[in-house]
């Protein structure tokens, strides 16, 4: 799609305005997660992906993996802004037998491309995308957005080291780097500093960006791969509850919703009230 940047940011506020709703809609957590990764998804779905809302099992779509599952109301929010589906779907989210679980199942709707409620099996799967890609000599791109409390998982990097071995060019991985994860601070929990560079040694060309740079991450995700035949990583710099001046870096909106009178004041800030 060609839009401009101011209407991008106009649309992330609008899907900032979304999620927040969700969580206060169902009492649902995970709002300061999805508030960090929103300008990441706007990117990929509004200028990197080559997609069609009208034909979501298009066997040479690009996929896009949010690994990152807990997040799902920003994923939810983007495919029904970009067309996968009605978003009169969303007031059923996190009710009993809406096709919109608190957590992404397979499918469950037009393109969500795999359950991501267990961490840590996003890349790994997205690997196995791209190499089916390079075995039936399709074009396609894989994406993966992972937080950076699921590099925690072994998996990561077990996925991290294969890639480059089986020259997936057609993989890229971005990394929520908010800085937090359920119950504190990521680097205060394990060792990812420096991530840029742990990346770099496992043979990727890795890249950093501010996560709410909308122009950075466009550039970062249209660009091809300097390596031969190399994987891409971009660590991308996030805020945790970004877009609302009392959820910002606070943990507690890991596991908070809103009341009705946060959601108002979340709103004004956005410009949506």
């Amino acid at each position: 799609m060609s839009l401009n940047f101011g209407e991008l940011e106009k649309i992330s506020r609008r899907l900032r305005g979304q999620v927040i709703e969700l969580s206060h809609q169902a009492g649902t957590p995970h709002l300061g997660s999805a508030l960090s990764c929103i300008d990441i998804l706007v990117s990929a779905y509004w200028t990197a992906l080559n997609i069609d809302p009208k034909n979501p099992n298009d066997p040479d779509r690009d996929r896009f993996i949010l690994s990152k599952g807990h997040a799902a109301t920003a994923l939810y929010s983007v495919l029904a802004e970009r067309g996968f589906f009605s978003k009169e779907i969303l007031k059923t989210f996190a009710k009993a037998g809406s096709p919109l679980p608190e957590q992404p199942a397979p499918h469950s709707m037009p393109g969500v491309e795999l359950a991501t409620g267990s961490l840590g099996h996003g890349l790994p799967v997205g690997l196995g995308m791209a190499l089916a890609a390079h075995i039936n000599k399709k074009n396609y791109q894989v994406f993966v957005t992972v937080s950076d409390g699921e590099c925690n998982e072994g998996s990561v990097w077990e996925a991290a080291l294969l890639a480059p071995v089986l020259k997936l060019d057609n993989l890229t991985v971005i990394v929520d780097y908010n800085k937090w994860q359920a119950t504190g601070r990521s680097n205060e929990t394990m060792g990812l500093d420096p991530f840029k560079s742990k990346w770099e040694a496992f043979g990727w060309d890795a890249y950093e960006c501010d996560g709410h740079d909308l122009s950075a991450l466009i550039t970062l995700m249209k660009k091809r791969p300097a390596g031969e035949n190399r994987p891409r990583a971009i660590v991308a710099h996030t805020v945790k509850g970004k877009g609302v001046s009392f959820m910002e870096n606070d943990n507690n909106w890991h596991y908070r919703s809103p009341n009705a009178e946060e959601l108002e004041k979340a709103k004004k800030e956005l410009g949506l009230a």
